[in-house]
């Protein structure tokens, strides 16, 4: 997590991708801030400071996820977003709500891999470059010791009729070429190599592929943390070779790939990931509004909302889940929890839940001007985002001030007439607005004005036409 970052610099930092919204940027800044102070509370006490977990109440299209997702990219920290509506109590058919979890681990896992395989990348790079020069010139390629046979290995591949492992191993080529010559050979290979040269060069590769048994799997399902057979037996299974033919260029990503995953060591990687997602890690829960039972009714899918309420709760108080990679405890993960709440509202949810959710924030509606800073000031603009499309076939996009405020008045009032899908909205009217300079850039290029007349054009008929507008945009 970034140490030197203030709640006024998230915020900052917030802001180049997120439109308003102060109050809820502020609450997930704080948040984020707690987390760093906590690491500076010395003793016991430091285990006794839980997170704030936080409710965020707005409807669709405003920013909630996006101000979660670019939090956790901040923080560099481990992030799953989950939808409420796809779990359901224990004793249906769904997924179980310790799956989240779970997903948070295999993030965290695949962030903890990226990094060290980022830290022996370069070494990696050497090693593969070695292999690549031996498919090259195999006469000047050192002699290797004969391996052993592995007992295991035969065995096994003898029951599920793989009998790789039975064949006597291959005595391993002598160098047919002086040592100086061959040290010689390799120097000016490896100069070529990494100008390119043999780059479209065709080689056969042999490439091993785990084994599986076709047993299926042991104890529960995979979603519940059971373990696939093949996983657990991992070095007995005789690994299976398959021969490929590629080219230098993919050849050296595959040996890289290869020698990175020796180089790192896959039981630090899990426990650091399974440190970083329980300490760092961020689940954010949407749609809660969906499971919270509605005021006046009782039995039917209310008795499953409430139930799945109750699944979730031990999981935001604090347990401890088992995971294929080991246990992970939720006490210090920080969960946010998004809805619209326009058919319920928070105290509908259950009180024990309601309760581990003690910051609430409102998100506002966007407005008209909010949809002109959307398309224009954040670093991901659509303004700029389809600039830079259409570039790539010659068209030039120009957008007016004028034209821009046209779009945003549009995109708002299809909002006000039919259902509001906020900045969302954006993405349907600038679709109909560009589809016939999209469809003809490769054949027209140059440069394309989009003002207020030509919003008119294109818009004006369908925006105002309820029913027109209701179906295209």
């Amino acid at each position: 997590m970034s140490a030197t970052l203030t709640p006024r610099e998230i915020v900052a930092a917030l802001d180049s991708y997120v439109v308003g919204q102060a109050r809820a940027k502020r609450a997930v800044a704080i948040a984020l801030r707690n987390r760093y102070r906590r690491m500076r509370v010395p003793g016991d006490l430091r285990e006794e400071i839980t997170p704030k977990n936080i409710l965020m109440i707005g409807p669709t299209g405003v920013g909630k996820t996006e101000i979660a997702r670019r939090l956790a990219t901040l923080a560099g920290a481990p992030f799953v977003k989950v939808e409420a509506t796809k779990y359901t109590e224990v004793g249906y058919v769904g997924r179980d709500v310790e799956s989240m979890v779970r997903d948070l681990v295999e993030q965290a896992i695949r962030m903890v891999t990226q990094e060290r395989r980022g830290d022996v990348r370069d070494l990696a790079r050497k090693q593969a470059i070695e292999r690549a020069i031996d498919l090259l010139h195999p006469e000047t390629r050192a002699a290797q010791p004969q391996q052993q046979s592995n007992p295991f290995a035969a065995t096994l591949g003898s029951i599920f009729g793989n009998n790789s492992s039975l064949q006597p191993n291959a005595a391993p080529a002598q160098p047919t070429v002086p040592a100086a010559e061959a040290q010689s050979i390799r120097e000016q290979t490896r100069d070529e190599i990494a100008r390119g040269f043999y780059d479209v060069r065709l080689v056969e590769v042999e490439v091993e592929e785990q084994a599986s048994l076709p047993i299926g799997m042991i104890g529960a399902g995979g979603d519940q943390g059971g373990g696939d057979m093949g996983e657990m037996l991992g070095g007995l299974l005789p690994k299976r070779k398959k021969n490929k033919r590629v080219t230098i260029a993919d050849a050296l990503r595959i040996f890289e790939d290869e020698e990175a995953e020796k180089l790192i060591d896959g039981d630090a990687v899990k426990r650091e990931a399974i440190r970083r997602a329980a300490e760092d890690g961020i689940i954010f829960i949407d749609e809660i509004d969906k499971v919270a039972g509605r005021e006046g009714s009782h039995g039917g899918p209310d008795v499953s909302r409430e139930g799945v309420q109750r699944d979730i709760l031990p999981i935001v108080e604090g347990c401890t889940v088992t995971t294929k990679h080991g246990a992970i405890s939720t006490d210090h993960v920080l969960f946010i929890a998004a809805g619209a709440f326009h058919m319920s509202k928070p105290s509908d949810l259950i009180p024990e839940l309601q309760g581990r959710f003690p910051i609430r924030v409102e998100l506002d509606s966007l407005t008209a001007e909010d949809f002109v800073t959307i398309l224009t000031q954040p670093r991901n603009a659509l303004v700029a985002q389809y600039r830079a499309l259409l570039a790539t076939d010659g068209v030039e996009l120009q957008f007016t001030e004028d034209g821009i405020e046209r779009i945003a008045r549009y995109a708002m009032e299809v909002n006000d007439r039919s259902e509001n899908i906020g900045a969302r909205r954006l993405h349907t009217v600038l679709e109909r607005l560009l589809e016939e300079i999209g469809f003809a850039a490769p054949d027209v290029g140059g440069e394309m004005k989009i003002d207020a007349a030509y919003v008119e054009e294109r818009l004006a008929d369908i925006v105002q036409n309820a029913d027109l507008s209701g179906f295209i945009l």
